[in-house]
């Protein structure tokens, strides 16, 4: 009996265009990467959604409307607002920085956001690997204390939803569905970064993040904490991300509009600046695209709003166990793709190699990249224009070695309460807010992928494809000759000072002779 009545509930759950109709959001971080896309699923496939209150800080004297039409007038946007006239009406602006207490918002914005709001997406966050360790704290675990802070004055919260990372617990091998006790209490660390200086954080940092790699992993982890426990009363969930590349279908197949994370890779290899790092081919790069991320969010509030779990649920939102994919894939496809399609200018014809030799990388670092660099700006000097290439090189590499680190090693994520999630879905939503990871055809997804990195990131017209074809074959043509060249000189310059090399050319000759002289006169005779 009691099985027919869970049965019946799982049946009559509203769907989740309906649990957002008239509901008002609060959502922090929609100027990132994923705010965006966030924000434009939920205006597209819940069309009687309420307003959708988005936290923007003023940037270089831009007032937060003016960054707001700016983002809403982007590509990403074009679907939603051809569909639903006006759409943009529901997006208002409130001021604020997640740096500040109350989120540093006005007296009357704070107001009207804690009296309206019904649930809130926190995306806000230092994504920066490197970044110094106090900022990182600001924004990542104080930012979140600021967030508890303001939804316990939230009347009608529903749900909180908190992006989180699939690698705050990069420490560890086998990652489920928990929050972990952090390795320092939270509350301890933001005591020593209110009173400690810039300087001697620094130099701590080593110490405190321990085995995690950067100071990003090692605020995320804190910010889980410190989050279930100063909003353990409140309907919270975290989803955790693993790395977010390019969308996979919504509402643009290989949408993405910043540098960050693979994306930055795959540019660099498409302009054949990027050869050879370290890397693992076998491994798996647990690659999420973005649209797949948000989808799992939004059911993620849904859910903990319709459902009420007397716990916060955890949901990694990985690919690695559900439907794999390499390092040594996204080489193979990255060539193929950008030799089909190649980007319009390039330095060298695109070849990535991951390797896990340190030696074999600094042998190709120095031959395969710095080499040629120091070469190409020498010819700039020549002809009168400004070296780059060195430049480009050394950021180039800045960026990798903090890649790196997730590029040779692979983490065994668990995904029980995504499956959960995806059972709870009717039908209907499962076709509207896809987020199985086994419906992605990697093949299919990286050739977007590189075809968005050209014309969302690089702003390269598809008309220009043709021209960039021929240059790139005249390249290839080139590369081929340069090499014939080399071992043609390396050959003759060992042939002149080495004996073995001296018999071993003279008797190659005497054969090519032979051949070319004695074999015709055999036939003749025979």
């Amino acid at each position: 009996m009691a099985g027919a009545t869970e049965s019946i509930k799982e049946k009559t759950l509203m769907s989740i265009p309906e649990f957002f109709r008239g509901k008002n959001i609060f959502v922090t971080g929609v100027t990132g990467f994923m705010g965006k896309v966030l924000l434009e699923k939920l205006l597209r496939s819940c069309p009687d959604i309420g307003l959708c209150y988005v936290l923007v800080r003023p940037k270089k004297g831009v007032q937060p409307m003016d960054r707001i039409k700016h983002i809403l007038h982007c590509k990403l946007f074009e679907k939603v607002k051809r569909e639903q006239p006006g759409v943009e009406g529901k997006v208002v602006p409130v001021c604020g920085d997640i740096l500040e207490p109350h989120f540093g918002m006005s007296s009357e914005d704070q107001h009207r956001v804690c009296e309206d709001t019904s649930i809130v997406f926190h995306s806000a966050a230092t994504v920066k690997f490197d970044e110094e360790l106090k900022l990182s704290v600001q924004m990542n675990v104080i930012g979140v204390r600021h967030l508890s802070i303001l939804c316990r004055k939230m009347a009608k919260l529903q749900s909180l939803v908190h992006v989180s990372t699939a690698y705050a617990n990069c420490d560890r091998e086998h990652v489920a569905e928990q929050v972990y006790d952090p390795p320092l209490d939270p509350h301890k660390l933001i005591d020593a970064i209110e009173w400690m200086d810039t300087e001697t954080i620094g130099a701590l940092t080593t110490k405190l993040i321990g085995s995690r790699p950067n100071t990003y992993t090692y605020t995320k982890a804190m910010a889980e904490a410190l989050l279930v426990e100063e909003a353990k009363d409140l309907p919270v969930a975290i989803v955790r991300p693993s790395i977010v590349g390019a969308s996979w279908e919504e509402p643009v197949p290989g949408w993405v509009d910043n540098l960050n994370g693979p994306t930055g890779l795959l540019v660099a290899i498409g302009k054949g600046l990027l050869r050879s790092m370290l890397g693992n081919f076998h491994a798996t790069a647990d690659l999420i695209p973005v649209d797949i991320a948000t989808n799992a969010m939004i059911a993620a509030a849904w859910y903990t709003g319709v459902e009420k779990p007397s716990t916060t649920l955890v949901y990694n939102c990985t690919t690695g166990q559900m439907n794999r994919f390499t390092w040594g894939q996204m080489e193979r496809l990255s060539h193929k793709f950008f030799i089909k399609n190649p980007c319009n200018t390039v330095a060298r014809v695109p070849n990535p190699r991951f390797t896990l030799s340190s030696i074999k990388k600094a042998f190709s670092v120095t031959l395969d990249h710095l080499l040629p660099a120091y070469l190409m700006d020498a010819y700039l000097r020549l002809v009168g224009r400004r070296p780059m290439f060195v430049r480009i090189q050394d950021r180039i590499w800045k960026a990798v070695a903090t890649l790196e680190f997730f590029t040779t090693r692979q983490w065994n994520f668990r995904n029980d309460n995504i499956f959960m999630l995806l059972s709870k879905l009717s039908t209907e939503d499962k076709k509207t807010f896809p987020f199985d990871p086994r419906i992605i055809d990697w093949p299919n997804y990286m050739e977007n992928y590189c075809l968005g990195a050209k014309k969302f990131v690089l702003k390269e017209e598809m008309s220009e494809l043709p021209a960039a074809r021929v240059a790139l074959q005249r390249l290839q043509r080139m590369q081929t000759l340069l090499k014939v060249v080399g071992v043609v000189l390396a050959w003759r310059l060992l042939v002149k000072r080495v004996p073995v090399f001296s018999s071993l050319w003279n008797l190659l000759l005497g054969w090519v002779q032979f051949i070319f002289h004695k074999l015709p006169n055999l036939a003749r005779s025979s």
